[in-house]
């Protein structure tokens, strides 16, 4: 057993308390936020490389056997999110010393910022379900108070609207596991697996299936439950959108996966077509939302929507290169929709607004600011050789390789359509005659609010021309993904 397990979560929650004792002291609540986030990147990379090299950790608490402790397990799929949290926590607080007002970052801001990182990684590296329960309330009290930050009206309408949609998703979520719980008398993911698997026909499993497939696209804003989620984010701070934008929705991915590849696959043939189903008409209902938007930030929260849909195409596929394309697609987002907030929130410093009719030509003034929103636009459309070329290629050879051509189509579509809604960003914000007002700022100011988002392109470029590792790994993780028994056998101690 490896206590790594447990280090990406105990040390944001570590963070958010030692934050709390620092109330007030911005000068050191960001030196230690600083420190937290780069630490987080060191042992979440050290605890990917440890699954890589040694197979799956697993931590049970208090030495109680399993499935009666409370277990932690990590495998390359959840220590590729930490890795991926990490990440963004870092790239998302460097902007936010450039962006947030000291007046807010003296009422909490980063303990609770840290309280909601720690349930987003406690969520990747559970092995039970009523703990994913409790990460996943970790996680959402905290996003209530940074989405209301600034008690604006339209922040106060639209948190209430995410606040009462998760209340009930939460209460579904509790009655899914309390049905599962007295059908199977474990908690523990593993042995329910275990246990699922001998009971494959039991009507109450796949209702149990069901419920948790409407819990986690309740919380990842898939179809049809996804309405909550743009007008949500687009009044979240600029300072928070990028970590928002890149996570949240993203744990309830993450879970959709977690279940559906080892506690809910004996009726395949029903759940998965469903969540295909739901895939891609997120994807295609979340694109024309974007295209039909004409502010930057509108836009990109509607593209939130459809690229989920890609990553659940990857999943209703079930093939370890459907997974794989799906695992990879969600690095590539995660990394590249951070970057694209970042952008709009820096271009928002400068013209005070993301309504594209209060400003354009932006590119003779700031050619850094649009030359970096053009590589990130043109990797989530996916276009080479940036990461989103080779993940969408993986997702397209799998559907044609199963023969799913519709889904096959609804993605080639919905690429050309975020293409346009991309380049209209470009056209309406960058290019053209100068016009609008500008916020008069330093040079200083606007290389450093741009920096975090010039490394979230290099890492996305990196992606791309390190294509085949990243495809190694993808793979690596599907076939962990595609082989439960791997995880079930390896938390059991057998």
């Amino acid at each position: 057993m490896s206590n790594l397990v447990a280090a990406p979560a105990l040390l944001c929650f570590g963070t958010g308390i030692l934050q709390l004792l620092l109330h007030k002291r911005v000068a050191l609540q960001r030196m230690v936020a600083l420190l937290s986030a780069l630490a987080a990147i060191g042992v979440s990379v050290l605890l990917t490389y440890t699954v890589w090299t040694e197979g799956i950790q697993v931590r049970t608490a208090g030495g109680w056997p399993v499935p009666f402790g409370i277990t932690l397990a990590v495998d390359l799929f959840g220590g590729m999110m930490t890795v991926l949290a990490a990440i963004v926590l870092f790239t998302s607080v460097l902007f936010m010393f450039r962006d947030m007002d000291r007046a807010s970052e003296q009422t909490f801001f980063y303990p609770v910022l840290f309280f909601m990182m720690a349930g987003v990684n406690l969520s990747f590296t559970t092995g039970d379900i009523f703990n994913l329960y409790v990460a996943f309330e970790v996680m959402l009290i905290s996003s209530y108070f940074l989405m209301t930050l600034g008690s604006t009206g339209p922040q106060l309408r639209e948190g209430l609207k995410y606040l009462l949609l998760n209340l009930a998703a939460s209460t579904v979520f509790l009655l899914a596991v309390t049905l599962l719980y007295g059908v199977v008398s474990s908690l523990n993911m593993a042995d329910i697996a275990a246990k699922a698997a001998a009971e494959p026909g039991n009507p109450y499993i796949t209702l149990a299936g069901i419920l948790f497939m409407v819990v986690f696209a309740a919380k990842g804003a898939l179809f049809p439950f996804y309405w909550w989620l743009p007008r949500s984010y687009y009044y979240v701070p600029n300072a928070i959108a990028p970590l928002f934008a890149a996570m949240l929705t993203k744990v309830g991915v993450y879970s959709l996966v977690r279940v559906f590849t080892l506690i809910f696959i004996h009726d395949a043939g029903f759940t998965h077509s469903l969540l295909l189903v739901v895939g891609g008409l997120t994807m295609l209902l979340g694109v024309i939302g974007a295209i039909s938007q004409y502010d930057f930030k509108a836009i990109l929260s509607y593209h939130i929507i459809s690229q989920i849909g890609y990553m659940i195409m990857g999943l209703g596929l079930y093939t370890t290169l459907g997974l794989a394309g799906a695992v990879f697609y969600i690095a590539h987002h995660i990394i590249v929709k951070s970057g694209l907030f970042l952008v709009s929130g820096a271009t928002s410093r400068i013209t005070g607004s993301t309504d594209f009719k209060d400003y354009s030509g932006l590119l003779g003034a700031y050619p850094g600011l649009a030359f970096t929103f053009f590589a990130l636009a043109m990797s989530l459309a996916g276009v080479p050789p940036f990461s989103g070329f080779f993940a969408k290629l993986a997702l397209l050879t799998a559907a044609v390789e199963k023969g799913a051509w519709g889904i096959a189509v609804v993605s080639v579509l919905v690429s050309f359509f975020t293409l346009f809604s991309m380049v209209k960003i470009f056209r309406k914000a960058y290019w053209g005659r100068p016009s609008g007002e500008r916020v008069q700022r330093g040079r200083r100011d606007y290389v450093t609010a741009l920096v975090p988002a010039v490394l979230l392109l290099a890492l996305s470029a990196g992606m791309g021309l390190g294509g085949r590792f990243m495809m190694e790994f993808s793979l690596a993780a599907a076939d962990q993904l595609m082989h439960p028994i791997i995880y079930i056998e390896t938390v059991a101690g057998r």
